[in-house]
């Protein structure tokens, strides 16, 4: 492998073109455009801050590049790095970025686009930085519409070594707008798309995907005692708090991260009371970031969420009974159920629905503020304590209950 990826740099860079000084050319003049040259090479492949503590982000970068990007061929690879919210996917992208960016003869970063293409223009504008970025910043250009952005971004890319990063992709209008085709970029490019949607990848045609792997407990212990503690371990007296965050966290760089920053410096009692609080009201950091997904689903496929969350988390079989269940409250589950897979809000294991802890307490939270103060007024009841309460007072006309 690393003979490979020697050889092709030798090839790289004697066909690199140099600078050339024209007869009677002011030689001062000269130099100090080669100055803003590179300048404007360095800036355009300048460092992206990943994380302030990247644990177990090493190993996935080492997949990735292995088994994904093979960065040895010439061949144009769309790949795409699949997850739930909070596991990483910007993280890896960035550590991929500083490692390989400038062996592109072109390069760009565009963060954030599902945020930015909802904005007036959005996409226009996404084409204008992808243009400005290809040529560092020495050129830009006012771009009319999406088509003839996308005839533009053709037109330049098209013998350009490439690597384009595509980060928060919720869309296929952002891909065929941005990187349509194979086709779009010269022999070499890479374009790596982050996004929680397995099918917006395989609809786009995208190469190979890397689903982005939870953290085990020794990278997910060492990075929450990082913020907790400033340590790698944890202090005496704490250990069964660790433990219990740890396991609630479920390998989630977000919600280990905030955890531990939100525990740092605090009491074994502040310790004990706010582990309580976040299984009964989720982190509003973690809830925000989760919930963007759930906010893009049809109502079909939040109502199916919303009863595996209450419900049907890891207790039933994917069977007939589940799915007739479902069926009978009009949801839609024999296409509802694929879609939350495919969206890396559920998955199954042994034939069993899994939902990871604190994507099904999001769910739950959702139900919670449907009426904080009357659990009757609620769309399902989960908690025995609301249950005894609404049944007791007959608070409630027509209502879904667990009595798990």
């Amino acid at each position: 492998m690393k003979l490979q990826l020697w050889k092709e740099a030798i090839k790289e860079v004697a066909a690199l073109a140099g600078f050339h000084l024209i007869r009677n050319e002011n030689e001062a003049k000269f130099i100090e455009g080669i100055v803003q040259d590179i300048s404007r090479f360095i800036e355009s492949h300048s460092y992206l801050p990943v994380a302030k503590y990247p644990t177990g982000l090493a190993s996935q970068l080492r997949d990735i590049m292995n088994l994904h990007l093979r960065l040895g061929t010439n061949d144009v690879r769309m790949v795409g790095i699949l997850g739930l919210g909070g596991i990483g996917k910007t993280s890896l992208a960035k550590a991929i970025w500083n490692s390989i960016a400038f062996r592109f003869e072109a390069s760009c970063f565009l963060a954030n686009i599902s945020d930015h293409s909802n904005r007036g223009r959005g996409l226009v504008r996404l084409q204008e930085t992808l243009y400005s970025k290809i040529f560092r910043g020495r050129s830009s250009l006012e771009i009319d519409s999406i088509d003839s952005g996308i005839n533009i971004i053709k037109r330049i890319l098209h013998s350009k070594r490439v690597l384009l990063i595509l980060d928060g992709v919720d869309h296929i209008t952002q891909l065929d707008t941005l990187a349509g085709a194979c086709d779009w970029f010269g022999e070499g490019s890479r374009i790596i798309i982050t996004t929680r949607d397995q099918h917006l990848l395989t609809a786009h045609g995208v190469d190979s995907t890397y689903k982005m792997k939870s953290l085990n407990y020794h990278d997910a212990l060492q990075l929450f005692c990082r913020h907790a503690f400033k340590k790698q371990k944890p202090v005496e007296g704490y250990d069964k708090f660790v433990e219990q965050i740890i396991s609630y966290a479920g390998g989630l760089p977000l919600a280990l991260t905030v955890f531990g920053s939100d525990l740092y410096g605090r009491s074994e009692s502040e310790w004990k009371s706010s582990l309580d609080k976040y299984k009964q009201i989720p982190h509003q950091d973690i809830q925000k970031i989760l919930q963007t997904s759930y906010d893009r689903l049809s109502e079909e496929e939040k109502n199916v969420f919303l009863d595996i969350a209450c419900f049907f988390n890891g207790q039933l079989q994917l069977d007939d009974v589940i799915i007739k269940i479902l069926d009978s409250s009009g949801f839609l589950p024999n296409s509802s159920i694929p879609r939350l897979r495919e969206k890396c809000l559920i998955s199954e294991f042994d034939g069993r629905l899994q939902m990871h802890n604190l994507l099904r307490d999001m769910g739950r939270e959702i139900v919670r503020q449907e009426s904080l103060e009357n659990p009757g007024a609620r769309s399902r009841l989960f908690f025995h304590e609301d249950v005894r309460e609404v049944l007791e007072h007959d608070t409630v006309s027509q209502i879904k209950i667990s009595f798990n």
